[in-house]
């Protein structure tokens, strides 16, 4: 149960990824950049590196609402926040 339990997490944490780029690919930005700037200390995200160079332009279209309930969700209150600060710039 445990590993099942686990197991789950990780694909739903691998959709959150899976949204954040499609959002970030839609809006021509990089999204290992605005991570980077949301988590300057940590390590490369691998699961967000493969996407990066797989998520193809408009190919879902995620609205940025979405993305930020579904980062929130996961406890990525600081990866929010820049997209948040993206978002703005291309709101004005």
């Amino acid at each position: 149960m445990k590993n099942r339990v686990i197991e789950q997490y990780e694909a739903d944490e691998n959709m959150m990824i899976q949204i954040f780029t499609q959002w970030c690919a839609n809006h021509d930005i990089d999204p290992i950049v605005l991570y980077t700037k949301a988590y300057p200390n940590q390590a490369p995200n691998e699961v967000l590196n493969d996407l990066e160079e797989t998520t193809e332009k408009n190919a879902t279209d995620v609205d940025t609402q979405t993305v930020l309930y579904v980062l929130q969700l996961f406890g990525n209150d600081d990866l929010a926040y820049e997209v948040s600060e993206a978002a703005n710039t291309f709101n004005k």
